[in-house]
């Protein structure tokens, strides 16, 4: 397993790998967590995940794994719930002070569900989305993110969704929601895995696999 750090000094700020492995409630790759509502630890057929009930349940940390990221890829190992709400943000991170941000989203309807990617920073924004691009909830996905330093992709099982051009200058130090945005609106009701957070931009042959 890749060990996870946030390298912060007094005068710099950059990101380093980060793993987050959802197998305990209090700590993800070492940074504190702030559990709301009853998330659960549950055994799944590829290792421990977490479960979210789509009412109530999130975690908050006061961490921005990609702050300080010129280039980045952002992927997450989850299973979406065929009967969650149709608009859910499952995983948020948020610059403090502004609305600069990155999302990752679903779009759900009739037990399909289609990827949404945004990235917001002061330099400009893009969100990507084609619903024509649909799965089947309940099984276990891996799906990414990535920005090369121009073109904003996203990803379900190495398969691109989605790009556009993005004009995007590095975010600062900020926080992290799981399971909500960080707001508290569009739970997620699903399990996640695992997530990792690389500041460079990484091709579909090396993106983590679902199963290790």
């Amino acid at each position: 397993m890749l060990r996870a750090t946030l390298i912060f000094t007094a005068c710099t700020l950059f990101a380093a790998d980060e793993v987050w492995v959802f197998d305990r409630l209090d700590k993800l790759g070492g940074h504190t967590v702030t559990v709301e509502g009853h998330p659960k630890i549950v055994k799944t057929p590829i290792g421990k995940a977490m479960e979210f009930n789509g009412v109530d349940d999130a975690l908050f940390l006061d961490v921005h794994p990609l702050a300080g990221a010129k280039e980045f890829t952002w992927e997450v190992i989850f299973s979406p719930a065929a009967d969650g709400k149709a608009e859910q943000r499952f995983f948020h991170f948020q610059e403090t002070g502004s609305p600069n941000r990155l999302l990752m989203e679903t779009r759900l309807a009739n037990g399909q569900w289609s990827l949404d990617s945004f990235a917001q920073s002061a330099a400009g924004s893009r969100a990507l989305l084609d619903r024509a691009k649909q799965h089947a909830a309940g099984a276990w996905y891996h799906v990414a993110t990535v920005f090369d330093g121009r073109e904003l992709r996203n990803y379900v099982n190495g398969m691109r969704q989605g790009e556009g051009d993005l004009k995007f200058t590095p975010h600062s130090a900020g926080k992290t929601s799981v399971g909500v945005r960080i707001n508290k609106v569009d739970y997620f009701k699903g399990k996640i895995r695992m997530a990792r957070m690389t500041p460079r931009a990484l091709l579909p042959t090396e993106f983590m696999p679902i199963k290790k």
